[in-house]
């Protein structure tokens, strides 16, 4: 395909998306919400202590993701800390987890006084791969937090197999698979717990706000004492039989959740129709790699569409491109994560651990992460609540930006 340097909105041609309209905004809400926001207010009872609704929530995301439990906390981070505290994960304790992920995943393993280790991700979706965690296995290895990213979904089995063999703690970071599953079941059930997260990007969010899952009582009990200040559920509010914190979500929060869950599986249906068109226009285009999808993953979180422009990400063109689909009018679009284990802030705070510990400083060689974060480009799940039309005209662009490589140069 041949592009004239006038064809590129960013060099003053038209854009693929002129006269489109704006994707819709997000966050969204209806009267729903604002009924519900209300009726808080008004009753008095704003906090889970004193109301129901938070309650009624972990009940009703328990019976969506087909878990036993679920607790409804202030943030996913908390929540991934809150899972290693409970199962007594700390100082001197490694939790492997993937260096391309929101840098929580690792931090939460250093707010307990554990070491993160980081295993390389597989090129081809982004998810953390099996072979190098289990090579990155030692004797104090305690846990592994495999990244739905993108509401793509990690190889559950073989991760649950990992843990079984070498008797590991698996945590799902599920902060962005809300409404995925994986051989028919929904995520957050496979391994000890579950993490969701409700923060504004998510596909249903109120604002902050997380949830963990899992199918076993006395977890489900250790992080209720987690998030709240180590009482036991049923007993007295002077009882405190651990040390907890108070992780707690609002009645406010509960409320908004309540009326995003009631639609997210309509959202969440156009999401997975529009990516699917989205996929099978980009299924032919040179020079463009979208993320592949296992077989075994029966439903898609879809909370961002990754690809990969290779060829221009070996020009150093990634932020150039990002830039041209912009101008084609795209705003969404972002240049994703900076890899952790090359994150400034978590080699210090790692390098600071092994020597309190008299260990030597822990080094990460992730060469699939490094190449990816020279060309993954990401689009927002609201992208995907677009028309046919928009993600029609999507397509187009990147098609057209993967092939401009000498006029982005």
């Amino acid at each position: 395909m041949s592009i004239g340097v006038a064809s590129l909105a960013v060099n003053g041609g038209r854009p693929e998306l002129d006269g489109l309209g704006p994707f819709p905004s997000w966050p969204q809400f209806g009267p729903e919400e604002e009924t519900g926001l209300i009726d808080v207010l008004r009753s008095g009872a704003w906090g889970s202590t004193s109301g129901q609704l938070v309650a009624t929530f972990e009940t009703e995301f328990a019976a969506f993701h087909r878990t036993r439990h679920a607790t409804a906390l202030n943030n996913c981070t908390a929540g991934i800390a809150a899972c290693l505290r409970a199962a007594d994960i700390g100082v001197g304790d490694e939790v492997i987890v993937p260096p391309y992920t929101f840098i929580a995943t690792a931090s939460a393993a250093l707010m307990v006084g554990a070491t993160p280790i980081f295993a390389d991700i597989d090129p081809t979706n982004h998810l953390l791969d099996p072979a190098p965690v289990e090579a990155a296995i030692t004797d104090r290895t305690r846990a592994i937090i495999p990244v739905h990213l993108a509401g793509n979904v990690a190889d559950l089995d073989a991760f649950v197999e990992l843990g079984r063999r070498h008797d590991l703690l698996i945590i799902e970071d599920a902060a962005q698979a809300i409404g995925a599953s994986w051989r028919d079941r929904p995520v957050g059930g496979f391994g000890a717990f579950g993490v969701f997260s409700f923060q504004s990007s998510k596909n249903m969010t109120a604002g902050e706000g997380g949830i963990v899952t899992t199918d076993d009582d006395a977890r489900a009990a250790a992080i209720y004492s987690q998030v709240n200040l180590g009482r036991v559920r049923g007993g007295g509010w002077y009882q405190h039989e651990t040390i907890g914190y108070n992780l707690r979500l609002t009645e406010f929060q509960a409320a908004v959740l309540r009326a995003q869950l009631d639609r997210f599986e309509d959202q969440q249906a156009v999401r997975d129709e529009r990516a699917a068109q989205l996929r099978a226009d980009l299924a032919d285009v040179d020079g463009v790699l979208v993320d592949a999808i296992d077989d075994r993953v029966s439903s898609h979180g879809h909370h961002l569409f990754i690809f990969r422009l290779p060829e221009l990400g070996a020009r150093g063109l990634r932020e150039a491109a990002a830039a041209a689909l912009r101008a084609e009018g795209l705003p969404g679009v972002s240049t994703g994560y900076l890899p952790l284990h090359r994150n400034p802030a978590l080699q210090r705070a790692t390098a600071d651990l092994a020597r309190r510990l008299g260990r030597p400083e822990v080094t990460a060689n992730c060469p699939a992460t490094d190449l990816i974060s020279t060309d993954t480009l990401w689009l927002p799940h609201e992208t995907l609540l677009g028309s046919p039309e928009q993600i029609a005209a999507v397509g187009r662009a990147i098609a057209k930006i993967a092939h401009a490589a000498d006029q982005l140069g």
